[in-house]
């Protein structure tokens, strides 16, 4: 019982830090929202071919962040000796799931689902969906969870 006390003493979680909201929503509408539409047709067309599939994953999952400036869900666990700190990212569905989905569904789907999303960003009434259909990006492309 000590020793996993002792353990606890020495690692601890530490929430990813937020940028401040107004930041977010003058970035949104001076950058995010052209350069989120450049970044999804970028990532989508690499997701088109086998050699840019991950770079485009990659991309895909940094849309929240190229939109709004929006940190990505998870926390970071920081070892208390010497500080080294590594992402913890929420528990995915197996591998072999996820691959079959994206390419029967979430290749096309997820073009489908961007571009709706990013037309609603562009009316007043329906901004805030759209931001919450682009922050679900990740999880319409692989199932990925947040």
């Amino acid at each position: 019982m000590a020793q996993i006390e002792a353990v606890m003493k020495e690692k601890y979680v530490e929430p990813v830090r937020e940028i401040p909201f107004l930041l977010r929503v003058a970035w949104f509408f001076v950058f995010g929202w052209e350069l989120a539409a450049a970044w999804i047709f970028i990532a989508w067309a690499l997701n088109a071919t086998i050699i840019g599939l991950p770079l485009g994953l990659w991309m895909i999952d940094r849309i929240p962040q190229v939109l709004t400036l929006k940190a990505r869900p998870g926390a970071y666990l920081v070892d208390g000796k010497n500080g080294d700190r590594i992402f913890v990212n929420a528990e995915q569905p197996p591998f072999l799931i996820r691959m079959v989905y994206f390419f029967l569904i979430g290749w096309w789907f997820s073009l489908l689902w961007s571009i709706l999303a990013w037309v609603l960003c562009a009316t007043i009434i329906g901004l805030p969906l759209g931001i919450m259909m682009l922050n679900g990006l990740p999880t319409v492309t692989t199932l990925q969870r947040s």
